[in-house]
């Protein structure tokens, strides 16, 4: 019933919400002309010819060529700059609340956020995974979610493209789920620009600048810089520090060379840091160890879902830097236009965690020091031919190094936490009692494991696609992509965690061994039931009576060989759960060779039929493919098949565990049709589909790590419908839904809470609601001064979903409402207010098992309401 209020509620609202397909006009050749038309994508909602009322054209790149969308034969969702900036969009992050498609959760730092589109994405937590969702922001892959972008540059933005199902064969790559595509606008050849000032709550404090103008008649420049910093609103009530705050600023600069009509060349460089404390985590459930760190001191807040508030011994630190260079070059040269873009980008990651989540000192420090160098060029060719022939051909050379240092050290309070755990029963008894080591031996504040990972990744891929129109309006598409790629991967990897390096199976082989001897010989000495002889009588026995001894002590020996890994003959082995960072084995070695080597054919047939000047249809088959990602994390593990070769190698090391080392490639099939139109008031877009990925890359949290493994085979189909109404002049309405049914087909072995493996066959993946849905409108109506109000609202829901496949009964269901009012004056100065999920609604987007604590769920939530006003001038 909630439901159906709000939604009533968001319905009636929607007479202040801007259409997700509402963008710009198709562009003019002059860059000033580009930007001016940018401009008045802000100021009115449609075209008028006299009296005739006409929806402006949405022209896309989606197809690496300028076309209408409803020339454009896939399923995309196009947002214009002018309603990001109305609307609020501050990031790719706050972007799902008007493309329904697409998911966009943030997880346990700032570099960590994963896109999901249809229910496929990941790339989150592993810096050796490359996302299934390609972000391209001016044509540049942005490789990893740490390079992405923390700000974006309103009002240069001119749109940004939501590519969903595969896109293999026109982007160079991983697009096995979609693709994110940010465009900004060029330099202008007339001096142009803005800034801003924002203020809200927790003392939100925004600026925005941007000038750009020309030099000579053939050279113009851009220069936008941002400053975005907030308070937290989750309370640490440890250290007394606010968590989940934003701290960032950056710059961006271009160069605009347009020496004729036929040859520009446009140069861009950026630098953007963010330096913030984030992310806050809330205990859902309170297992049994919560009694444990209560018990050491240790407090927590426990069994609430939003609480904005925790308890913690250090704060959470994120330093990331991103910077850049780009050069893209485009050449007219009679039917053709060549095109090259060449980027070099590196990102450098420093974060710390307090993973304990508690104000016990358990984990000491978990630091990860990721650095991220990329370079990429991509080369094509596309026809533009008055026949019924077109064609675009392309390369695209990607090579990349990564180097992850990281370190997680046991704080002071983990050695009694452990101990506790155990129920007091590994020190003293069996630390100085059984095992003899010096009193404090285990579990060592500053104890850990460390793990130094060096990534070399070289892909080429070679693509095209071939448009024939076969009759008028009929046009038949093919596209390929050839795509080898080969990463090149080595580990350094050690553990001075002491009591993890212990072989219990080994250890306990020798006790049980040594207490049948005792036993033997003190049943042959004839001391009462059950007793056990002493070394010294079982020494002198030895020396007097060596056969009777030696058949004690082999038939010790062959029992301790048969029972060593049974749990009720050695009582050691219940230790074996504490071992919580047990050693591996380094890569490359003969057995490993610390190498992948993939490639792969992709291809897309479609038919699409132009049926009047305002309908269209498609039909489509494509494919997709991602290559191979490796586990660059602490629980990357040799493969149970290479167990065998490494122990004859002689390089089995105590209490090896298996896992693995790399996930191998994700491959996709989409079939999908659908149906776009548009009209003088009315335009509306319908995509049906089913979809497949074989292998997707799994990356689950276990509790002390992250497991990386090939899911079988997971499917989707569904359906994506969005629709734009302008009932009168000033006023235009949407809705956009998707309605998705996921089903893993095949997942066996998937990992399970505390990486025990589990059969998710047959079930619904987690994190995918059934139905999501936008609904919302845009009043804008010009003033007899010249002035202009805007008045903007958007209404987001997702239907109840499973929150985690580990923890069935965790639901996730989520609504959101967001408005804002501007008043533009005719001088250029606006005036703005907003609200940001005004119904202060909240959820869990992520649950996941609590850090070295059995039975407990931890999880991160939303952000709560927010507000705030804008002032603008823009010249």
């Amino acid at each position: 019933m909630k439901q159906f209020h709000l939604l009533a509620a968001a319905s009636t609202l929607a007479i202040f919400h801007a259409a997700p397909v509402f963008a710009q006009s198709a562009p003019a050749q002059d860059p000033a002309a580009q930007q001016s038309q940018t401009d008045a994508a802000a100021q009115a909602p449609a075209a008028q010819t006299g009296d005739q009322f006409v929806q402006e054209d949405v022209v896309v790149s989606a197809t690496k060529t300028d076309k209408t969308l409803l020339d454009t034969p896939i399923s995309v969702d196009v947002v214009s700059g002018a309603r990001i900036q109305q609307n609020q969009i501050r990031d790719l992050l706050d972007l799902q609340r008007v493309t329904p498609s697409l998911r966009v959760n943030q997880l346990q730092s700032s570099a960590n956020t994963n896109f999901v589109i249809r229910g496929y994405g990941n790339g989150a937590n592993n810096a050796g995974i490359e996302p299934s969702v390609g972000v391209f922001i001016d044509g540049v892959y942005r490789s990893r979610t740490a390079a992405q972008i923390g700000d974006l540059p309103t009002p240069r933005l001119k749109r940004v493209e939501v590519l969903r199902g595969p896109q293999s064969t026109l982007f160079g790559k991983n697009a096995s789920a979609g693709v994110i595509s940010i465009v900004t606008a060029e330099p202008s050849f007339t001096t142009t620009g803005f800034a801003e000032l924002t203020y809200g709550a927790f003392n939100e404090f925004i600026a925005r600048a941007d000038i750009s103008g020309p030099i000579n008649d053939t050279i113009a420049y851009d220069i936008y810089s941002f400053y975005n910093r907030r308070d937290g609103y989750f309370e640490d009530r440890g250290t007394g520090i606010a968590e989940n705050e934003r701290n960032r600023y950056g710059t961006r600069g271009q160069l605009l060379w347009q020496p004729n009509s036929d040859v520009k060349f446009r140069l861009i460089a950026d630098y953007d840091k963010i330096d913030e404390v984030c992310c806050g985590v809330v205990n859902l459930v309170n297992g049994p160890t919560g009694a444990v760190i209560q018990a050491l001191g240790g407090r927590l807040i426990p069994n609430q879902r939003f609480p904005d508030a925790a308890f913690y011994n250090v704060p959470s630190t994120n330093n990331i830097q991103n910077y850049g260079v780009s050069l893209q070059t485009d050449y007219t040269l009679n039917n053709f236009t060549l095109t090259s873009i060449t980027s070099y980008r590196e990102s450098l990651l420093r974060t710390n965690q307090d993973s304990d989540f508690t104000s016990a000192d358990l984990i000491g420090s978990n630091r990860t020091n990721t650095d991220i160098s990329t370079f990429t060029n991509e080369f094509r060719i596309a026809s533009n031919f008055d026949g019924p022939f077109n064609f675009l051909l392309g390369n695209f050379y990607f090579n990349e190094r990564i180097r992850v240092f990281d370190g997680l050290r046991f704080g002071r309070d983990f050695r009694n936490y452990a101990n506790g755990l155990a129920g007091g029963g590994i020190f003293p008894g069996v630390e100085t009692g059984i095992l003899g080591f010096p009193p404090g031996t285990f579990f060592q504040a500053g104890q850990g494991q460390f793990n130094d990972f060096r990534y070399r990744n070289s892909a080429y891929s070679f693509f095209g696609n071939f448009d024939l129109e076969l009759i008028r309006g009929v046009t038949a598409t093919f596209g390929f992509n050839y795509t080898m790629d080969e990463k090149n991967v080595s580990s350094n990897s050690f553990t001075t965690d002491i009591f993890s390096t212990l072989d219990f199976v080994a250890i306990g082989n020798g006790l049980i061994r040594n207490q049948g001897i005792a036993q033997g010989v003190g049943t042959a000495l004839g001391l009462p039931a059950g007793a056990l002889a002493t070394p010294q009588q079982i020494g002198q026995f030895a020396a007097l009576q060596p056969a009777i001894f030696n058949q004690i002590s082999t038939g010790a020996a062959a029992f301790a060989n048969a029972n060593q890994a049974n749990p009720a003959v050695n009582p050691l082995l219940a230790l074996r759960p504490f071992q919580f960072l047990p050693p591996s084995v380094n890569f490359p070695n003969v057995v490993e060779p610390g190498r992948t080597s993939d490639s792969n054919f992709s291809f897309t047939a479609r038919l699409a039929w132009k049926v009047t000047d305002e309908v269209s249809t498609y039909v489509t088959y494509a494919q997709g493919f991602k290559a191979s990602s490796w586990n660059l994390s602490r629980d990357a593990r040799p493969f149970a098949a290479d167990l065998p070769a490494l122990r004859a190698a002689g390089l089995v090391v105590p209490n090896l565990t298996t896992g693995t080392r790399f996930a191998g490639p994700e491959l996709a099939d989409n079939f999908e049709g659908g149906i776009k139109a548009k009209f003088r008031r009315v335009a509306f877009n319908l995509a049906a589909f089913y979809q497949i990925l074989r292998g997707f890359q799994s990356n689950v949290f276990i509790g002390t790590g992250f497991a990386l493994n090939n899911a079988g085979r997971q499917s989707t189909h569904g359906f994506e419908a969005d629709a734009t109404w302008n009932p009168t002049n000033e006023l235009t309405l949407n809705y956009a839904i998707t309605f998705l049914r996921p089903r893993y087909d095949r997942f066996p072995g998937a990992a399970g809470p505390n990486g025990q493996p589990i059969d998710l066959s047959g079930t619904v993946p987690s994190g995918i609601p059934e139905v999501s849905m936008t609904v919302g409108a845009t009043y804008n109506k010009p003033l007899a001064n010249g002035d202009r109000v805007i008045l903007s609202s958007d209404f987001q829901l997702d239907t109840p979903a499973q929150n985690s496949d580990q923890f069935p009964g965790f639901i996730r269901e989520f609504q959101n409402w967001n408005a804002a009012f501007t008043y533009q004056l005719k001088n250029g100065l606006e005036l703005s207010v907003f609200g940001r999920n005004m119904l202060d609604q909240r959820t869990i987007t992520t649950i996941f098992p609590s850090v070295a604590q059995t039975g407990s769920i931890s999880g991160y939530a939303n952000v709560p309401r927010t507000y705030g006003g804008t002032i603008r001038y823009r010249f």
